[in-house]
């Protein structure tokens, strides 16, 4: 078990990208808001937003926390600057096999802050060619780091039989019936499959995955069928002439047999016409609506500017005043923006846990 020291009076202090000064140590209590993956978002009883990230913990740990949104928890943690710094070498290197060597571990940790790097480079502002050349980057070191650790997992690899593989799909589930002929071939490919990853030949072992896929599709589209018109109606609050339903009816099958035909252009057509033609008919949010989705009140001065904002941009024709439309979007986030900057979480990676008094750490 992993020992760790209360937090000293005179803990040092960081500046983290919000503007809120907090200790690199320090001790938060709060509620729990919700609970995400292996972390929590929690309101601190200090008002600020936080989101907790179990990450130096193990998943049997986790379970054993019991974590439950609106109980009161503390914890003690350092903070980060963004949520890719939970994911650290000594994390991943977690699920790696055992039989890794150190010089292994050496080179797969070079990569991998070679890789963390890179991600933090990426950004929609970059031109659109050197974006492209960055992820290839990415994904060309995340291509070198299974090379090593592929023989690792192929040797104790536990492939599922065929029976299982199918099973796994769920297709009983939905009384949905491989034809015998699709099954007898599908056993084969499978098992070529098997035999090709086993000897460490990817390219065909992806070419034979491919086969099988194209063999399962049509059970796959039984298993997961497309929402029907009726169902993409039911919770849109439309008021739309019988005669224009039935058009966009006809219209909405169409762009599904042309996407089941993977025929790309003419199903691009189909939607574009369907969104054309319903368009007009949908309703706005209102602005009480619009603004129940943020997790924060704005003044009574702030919240009338915004209403009027809001209420002129729905007023401008959309097609005709896109520029009028913009200037006054651009005015209502600049008004949101210190919002957003008060209300931005501080991210936290747990060292100590405390709920009803039960001190946990990490192993």
């Amino acid at each position: 078990m992993a020992v760790l020291t209360p937090l000293q009076a005179r803990a040092t202090a960081v500046e983290p990208t919000n503007d809120v000064t907090v200790q690199i140590e320090q001790q938060i209590s709060g509620t729990i808001k919700d609970i995400n993956g292996d972390g929590i978002n929690l309101k601190g009883k200090d008002g600020k937003n936080y989101y907790i990230s179990f990450n130096k913990f193990f998943e049997e740990q986790l379970a054993n926390l019991n974590l439950v949104d609106g109980h009161e928890i503390t914890v003690e943690g350092n903070v980060v600057e963004d949520y890719s710094d939970f994911y650290t070498f000594d994390v991943y290197k977690r699920g790696l096999p055992q039989e890794v060597t150190e010089e292994e571990l050496t080179k797969l940790e070079k990569l991998f802050n070679e890789k963390i790097k890179l991600q933090k480079e990426l950004s929609n502002e970059m031109a659109e060619e050197q974006f492209e050349k960055k992820f290839e980057a990415i994904k060309k070191i995340r291509e070198d780091m299974y090379k090593i650790i592929k023989p690792y997992l192929l040797a104790i690899w536990q492939p599922a039989t065929f029976e299982e593989y199918i099973a796994s799909y769920g297709f009983n589930e939905k009384n949905i019936v491989l034809e015998e002929n699709d099954k007898k071939q599908l056993k084969v490919i499978y098992e070529e499959w098997v035999k090709l990853e086993i000897d460490g030949n990817e390219e065909k072992a992806n070419e034979k995955y491919d086969e099988l896929h194209k063999i399962l599709e049509p059970y796959f589209y039984e298993l997961y069928p497309p929402q029907i018109f009726e169902e993409y109606l039911e919770d849109k609050e439309f008021d739309i002439p019988t005669e224009t339903l039935a058009k966009l009816k006809t219209i909405y099958e169409d762009a599904q047999k042309a996407e089941k035909a993977k025929n790309d252009e003419l199903a691009e057509k189909a939607w574009n016409e369907f969104y054309d033609i319903i368009d007009p008919f949908i309703k706005p949010l209102t602005f009480e609506k619009y603004m129940a989705d943020f997790d924060f009140e704005v003044s009574e001065a702030d919240n009338k500017q915004l209403k009027q904002l809001y209420d002129e941009i729905l007023k401008l024709d959309e097609k005709e005043e896109q520029a009028k439309i913009e200037e006054k979007w651009e005015t209502f986030n600049n008004i949101l923006e210190s919002y957003f900057k008060a209300n931005k979480k501080i991210l936290i990676s747990a060292s100590k846990v405390t709920i009803n008094g039960q001190e946990y750490f990490p192993q």
